[in-house]
């Protein structure tokens, strides 16, 4: 831990423009300087410093921070690891907690593990380049895999040769490192004769890289005759410094692609990850052909929540990884699927495709992942009852797992109609399976805490409804997730009713105006109006009803309320016993945005705008109420019914006539285009 006099003494010397200026070139515009932003794809300067505020910050998307947050964002860095970078930029030494002896010594392993590993990567690197058998087998390979010499350079590929009296345990040997550390990072191993071998001898090398990248272990693939009787590849065991449940192949090299693009490519093996950069998609990281973890989860939830996962069109592989994927969805990721043309994986699509090709098709072909497993499965249920109930149940244990309310719901909708069931089915199934994994972590919480010293706990399971005794009281992340599940449920309840139409989502967006400004006056003259009164009088005017409860609810009350002193509609409606209607005005409440010297000086305050922006607002909703009247009557004219009455026809003839000219009117006030 770093103590707080150590971070004042850092962040006082820190100056941001110098440390933008290692990263971006600047130059002087006024008392600021600005250039592209590292953060976009910036064709002309959007990134501005300021020396006297210490701060950055885009104009064009909007990232920025002071210096410690520019490291952090730019080089993917935590806070502590920022601050150290800042300690060694100016000479200032940072402290942390004094370690034990015993985490000196652990310590001191872990850098030599480390260091040898680096030595290790520079030695099978000259091999594949100068020793006779590294260029004729382990070059040739990768020469008849397309890579380039700069893709070889970039990812530090080598090879180990595999021939008496000339190992790499015995070169390391040779040069000082210590054969304890060669077995501790798995380089090398001993046979049951003690014999030193080489872990990976006769295979082509693909180093892995921390995120902030140090060489942490090897892969190891084998070539020719030697596939048949043994495995192709070989990876470093855990060990001191590699855990494989926190590493990603590729994350190094493709963290500020991740970042910049804020997307996430997912692909299985290290061939796929390196012919996608040479393609010129560097935002790809590898499994390694292993369903992911927690730790690499969260480790990717550092630079994006958008993970596109490609898969080589396998049907039996993509099932057997579907059950790894509700991991990322816990993690709050947002998951999409791509499904490769037959015969072809990310190595051969990247291989015969430019990046641009790549990015069209994975444009027009990639799918949410939900509705992807979806349609996945009702192709094999069919219409037997048996199987689709197994599905159903497949597909809600997946939704069950996403964190955000919303999210759940909007798949809830989506998926309940793909599927021909009930909304409510879908929500009561996940309510369920929501509150039984509460159970278990509760269950598992009391288990440790009333487990004997050096005991096993009890297994986790749902507690039955008949326990007695007091049981504790729930902690507030439990809280937060019944809140959330009651106002999921609210919110499902109260926008069912109402059809998902323009005119619909436009009340929504008048009520979000109620929310805001609903006690403003927008004329002071005697008597004053305020514009929740006026949204409610000009509605009533027009005979407008809005179809929304949630909407209907908050034009109503606020133009009741709009009178009572001191009253705020935000607070009034955040606070309301309905809570569909407060989460809906919890959504309203926006974020001070940061503007540049040119926006400030053509803005207006949308406060200082309402009369213009309630008018437009309401307009826009009588616009499509009275354009969805007319695709009515529309389809009236071609019933048969009325085709059978030329009197009716002639009638709503009439109407359409009368109704278009007034659509059109409202169309032209919009500076709408309008269809006739």
């Amino acid at each position: 831990m770093i103590d707080r006099p150590t971070i004042d003494r850092v962040l006082a010397a820190t100056d941001i423009v110098d440390v933008v200026r290692q990263f971006v070139p600047l130059r002087r515009a006024g008392v600021n300087y600005k250039g592209l932003c590292p953060f976009h794809d910036d064709k002309t300067p959007s990134f501005y410093v300021s020396p006297a505020r210490q701060v950055c910050k885009c104009f064009a998307c909007g990232q920025g921070g002071d210096a410690v947050g520019f490291l952090m964002k730019h080089e993917q860095l935590t806070y502590p690891e920022a601050i150290k970078w800042l300690g060694r930029k100016y000479g200032i030494e940072v402290h942390e907690k004094e370690l034990t002896a015993e985490e000196k010594a652990t310590q001191n392993d872990r850098e030599a593990m480390f260091v040898l590993n680096e030595w290790a990567r520079d030695w099978f690197a000259e091999c594949l380049r100068t020793d006779p058998e590294g260029v004729s087998v382990g070059m040739a390979y990768f020469r008849s895999r397309g890579f380039r010499d700069d893709t070889i350079r970039k990812f530090q590929l080598g090879f180990c040769p595999d021939r008496r009296g000339f190992s790499m345990g015995a070169q390391a040997m040779a040069k000082g490192y210590k054969e304890e550390y060669l077995l501790k990072t798995g380089l090398c191993f001993k046979t049951d004769s003690g014999r030193l071998v080489d872990r990976y001898h006769g295979r082509v090398i693909f180093p892995v890289h921390t995120v902030s990248g140090r060489v942490v272990a090897f892969g190891g693939r084998i070539l020719g005759e030697k596939t048949k009787n043994v495995g192709k590849y070989v990876n470093s065991p855990d060990s001191e410094i590699y855990n494989k449940s926190r590493e990603l192949y590729g994350l190094f090299l493709a963290k500020q692609a991740i970042a910049r693009h804020d997307r996430c490519f997912l692909v299985e093996g290290y061939t796929d990850v390196m012919q996608m950069h040479q393609s010129g998609i560097e935002n790809v990281v590898a499994s390694s052909g292993t369903s992911l973890t927690e730790g690499q989860i969260r480790l990717l939830g550092r630079f994006t929540k958008n993970i596109t996962i490609l898969y080589d069109g396998d049907a039996a592989g993509i099932k057997a990884s579907l059950r790894g994927i509700d991991m990322l969805l816990a993690g709050g990721m947002n998951i999409k699927v791509l499904l490769l043309p037959d015969g072809e994986d990310p190595d051969s699509f990247a291989r015969s495709h430019t990046a641009d090709e790549f990015r069209t098709f994975i444009a027009q072909h990639e799918t949410d992942f939900i509705r992807f497993k979806t349609g996945l499965l009702l192709k094999d249920a069919g219409t037997d009852p048996t199987q689709r109930a197994a599905l159903i149940a497949n597909i809600v244990q997946s939704i069950s797992v996403i964190p955000d309310a919303l999210v759940r719901q909007m798949y809830v909708r989506e998926c309940a109609a793909m599927m021909q069931v009930g909304e409510q089915l879908l929500l009561t199934e996940i309510a369920k399976l929501r509150r039984q994994r509460i159970q278990r972590e509760r269950q598992q919480r009391e288990n440790a805490a009333t487990a004997p010293t050096g005991q096993p706990s009890r297994p986790a399971t749902a507690a039955p409804a008949s326990d007695e005794g007091p049981r504790p009281p729930l902690t507030p992340e439990e809280e937060e997730m019944l809140a959330a599940e009651a106002a999921e449920r609210e919110i499902a309840r109260a926008t069912s009713a109402a059809a998902d139409t323009k005119a619909a989502r436009q009340e929504m967006q008048v009520a979000a105006l109620v929310v805001r400004y609903g006690e403003c006056l927008i004329d002071d003259a005697p008597p004053p109006l305020t514009l929740a009164r006026y949204v409610a009088d000009d509605l009533a005017a027009d005979g407008i009803v809005p179809s929304n409860p949630v909407a209907a609810t908050i034009i109503t009350e606020a133009a009741r309320m709009a009178g009572t002193p001191n009253w705020r509609a935000a607070t009034y409606f955040m606070h309301h016993a309905d809570t569909a209607v407060s989460a809906f005005a919890a959504q309203q409440e926006s974020d001070f945005v940061m503007l540049s010297p040119s926006q400030l000086a053509g803005y207006v305050e949308e406060k200082d705008r309402l009369p213009e922006l309630v008018s437009l607002q309401l307009n826009t909703l009588k616009y499509y109420i009275l354009s969805e009247r007319l695709e009515t009557l529309r389809r009236r004219l071609l019933a048969p019914e009325a085709r059978a009455d030329m009197g009716r026809t002639m009638q709503i003839l009439g109407e359409i006539k009368e109704l278009s000219g007034i659509v059109e009117q409202f169309g032209k006030a919009l500076d709408r285009v309008v269809k006739r």
